[in-house]
């Protein structure tokens, strides 16, 4: 295939300051460095939460330089690609933030350390790694250089737009209910079950022949989980209390010793104290809490959750390359697909707006659309 005539110049949008709109200006195309490079041309970028915390300058301890390109979740076609390199001119792929240039020699790379890690030679966990949309540039360009032992090929039934959602929110959920270690029809509860992690947690746990409870605290996200039509138990905790939920799991389980009762494992995904005792009061003995959330205060854990309960907490960042892989062709299988509402690369900050007056679901840049 002939390679594309490529322009010398892209639109991106830019970050010149914390706490300021994005800035869309014209900038040199990137060029591969490595021969694991891919030069892609980006056809969506999607917001995450971790873009919010950056843009206000709270990406401690180490925040980006300025000026920076956010989004740390996207999705484009290859433009091109190295002889050597399993993906080819046309190929559309997902890219996830982390893994961008590994080292490749540190024990992370070297060592299967972790449930589901890749092969020797790369890892997400890699520090010396670069992380799009953090540490380097991220997807709201036109263009951009992946590596192409990050990224995973698309579904032939998943459209970029879907898909770049995925890549941060989906992957993530989809890794924390893994690691909840759960049989089917293990119970699971989700906190925060209506934001972009949520709403498709709900649809993973479910599709994976979990119980799913899912909770939340507004109005608006507690509409968009019920609408998903899932089947999954929502419950406004505004209005019902831990002890009140696990009453009722314990008559439907026919159960009557208290520390049979509840959930086998519980995920927290709101930055809150609130949410996480909520959550924890909620599991069984022996049950597993998994922490996706990193508030900058951490939490505080009740140690006698710990010892008297046998409760275990585990953390969850992300999911490998291979977990990557698995997760698209779960959500081409099973129909999983994230609410999205889309704007041009030209209305960032339009979308930035969005986003703080709560809009559900997940707000992606749409690169093949225009302004009406």
């Amino acid at each position: 295939m002939e390679s594309p005539k490529l322009p010398e110049k892209m639109k991106a949008q830019f970050l010149d300051a914390f706490n300021t709109p994005y800035a869309l200006r014209e900038t040199p195309l990137p060029k591969p460095t490595s021969e694991h490079d891919l030069l892609i041309k980006v056809d969506a970028a999607s917001y995450c939460h971790t873009d919010a915390v950056l843009s206000s300058g709270q990406m401690a301890p180490h925040p980006p330089s300025l000026p920076h390109i956010g989004s740390h979740e996207f999705a484009g076609t290859v433009i091109f690609a190295p002889l050597t390199s399993s993906y080819k001119q046309g190929d559309r792929v997902g890219v996830p933030g982390r893994g961008f240039h590994p080292c490749g020699t540190c024990s992370e790379c070297l060592h299967d350390a972790w449930p589901d890690s890749d092969p020797a030679g790369f890892s997400v966990y890699c520090p010396h790694a670069k992380n799009h949309g953090i540490s380097s540039s991220g997807g709201f360009r036109e263009y951009a250089v992946v590596d192409s032992r990050q990224v995973a090929l698309i579904p032939p039934e998943l459209t970029p737009v879907e898909v770049a959602p995925l890549m941060c929110a989906g992957l993530t959920v989809y890794a924390a209910l893994k690691r909840c270690g759960l049989k089917e029809g293990g119970r699971v509860g989700i906190l925060g079950c209506g934001g972009g992690l949520g709403h498709l947690g709900l649809q993973f746990g479910v599709k994976m022949g979990y119980k799913v409870l899912g909770m939340d605290a507004a109005d608006g996200p507690l509409r968009l989980a019920e609408g998903l039509g899932t089947g999954a138990w929502i419950v406004d905790v505004r209005k019902e209390s831990a002890e009140e939920i696990k009453k009722k799991i314990g008559e439907e389980d026919g159960k009557t010793e208290p520390g049979e009762i509840g959930l086998d494992a519980v995920i927290i995904l709101p930055e809150s104290q609130k949410a996480f005792d909520y959550g924890m009061a909620l599991l069984r003995n022996h049950g597993r809490c998994v922490v996706v959330s990193f508030p900058n205060a951490g939490f505080h854990v009740n140690a006698g959750d710990l010892v008297f309960r046998d409760i275990s907490v585990v953390g969850s960042l992300i999911g490998s390359n291979r977990v990557l892989k698995e997760m698209l062709e779960f959500c081409a299988k099973e129909g999983v697909r994230a609410v999205t509402r889309r704007f041009p690369l030209s209305d960032l900050n339009g979308l930035v707006e969005a986003y703080e007056k709560g809009a559900g679901g997940k707000l992606v840049i749409d690169m093949n659309m225009e302004i009406p």
